[in-house]
């Protein structure tokens, strides 16, 4: 990883944490007594054998589609499959709370490899086993499915976790061959600023399978800053705008920089109405099993 990557990495990371701990109120430490309570009780009733820590969403249900089992699970607004229910939080994905992480004594952490530059010394000082999984494009996804099949004796499972996954890619990508793709510009929203998301970011792997042509295509990095007038120069067909950490502040954010600086209503895609918000649950930053869904999406904005 490129040192680039790694500042815009830590910079997504850093400014979604700082917003959703300023959003915590008095709460938090009942809440963090709960789960230090929980974490005591999974310790105790919980066989030592692969006691494996779900990070984020993602990997929490990847784990449940190996029918695997985890002692503890991140702080989520969304629904988690039955069998993590009733399991301790370790908080944020993104900053989770170390001290009930150690207490469970867990034999592997599973977390994601963008969030490895903030979080690796943190584990390496508290001596906690960790591996970041690498879900930066829809190949590697499967490929770490893969891994997790073998090293858990889940194999069976993760081929057909894999091999359905690719059967729904491989319409979507026949579909695609024989059409005309648009030119697309990624626009990646974090509270108060926004990046924009090459051919090598999760969401440009969705567009380049769809058949879109990414405007910022031959680029190293994943995400880069942006600049409106050489954006204009790129002439996109398409905008999609991407919500991270925040979603109703990131579109509203969106919507007032589309306001208010002159220069976006001179783009194409604006005068003509193509561009899109796109739901943060399919389009985040990390690949999910949602890829079919996503994918779908993406030819019917590309295509109808």
């Amino acid at each position: 990883m490129s040192k680039k990557q790694k500042n815009w990495l830590a910079l997504i990371a850093l400014m979604t944490v700082f917003l959703i701990a300023g959003c915590s109120g008095g709460g938090e430490q009942a809440k963090n007594e709960a789960s230090t309570k929980k974490a005591e009780e999974s310790v105790a009733n919980t066989p030592s054998e692969n006691r494996i820590i779900a990070g984020t969403v993602v990997i929490a249900d990847i784990l449940d589609k190996l029918e695997l089992d985890a002692i503890a699970v991140p702080e989520t607004g969304k629904v988690l499959a039955k069998r993590f229910e009733g399991l301790p939080t370790i908080g944020n994905a993104m900053e989770p709370d170390m001290e009930i992480v150690k207490s469970l004594t867990p034999t592997d952490v599973l977390s994601v490899s963008t969030l490895q530059y903030d979080l690796q010394d943190k584990f390496e000082q508290l001596k906690i086993p960790v591996n970041f999984l690498n879900l930066q494009s829809v190949d590697a996804m499967m490929a770490e499915i893969k891994t997790l099949g073998e090293r858990y004796d889940r194999s069976a499972q993760a081929e057909e976790l894999v091999a359905g996954l690719q059967k729904n890619i491989d319409a979507v990508q026949t579909v695609a061959a024989n059409k005309e793709g648009p030119r697309v510009l990624i626009l990646l929203g974090i509270p108060g600023s926004y990046l924009v998301a090459t051919e090598n970011s999760y969401a440009g792997d969705l567009v380049k399978r769809a058949g879109g042509i990414n405007v910022m295509e031959g680029q190293e990095a994943e995400y880069l800053s942006s600049n409106t007038e050489y954006l204009h120069n790129s002439n996109p067909d398409i905008i999609l705008r991407l919500s991270h950490g925040m979603p109703d502040e990131v579109v509203k954010m969106f919507d007032e920089e589309f306001k208010t600086n002159d220069i976006w209503k001179h783009f194409d895609a604006v005068k003509n109405g193509k561009v899109y918000d796109l739901e943060e649950e399919l389009f985040g930053t990390t690949a999910s099993l949602q890829v079919p869904q996503a994918l779908g999406q993406l030819m019917e904005i590309f295509y109808r």
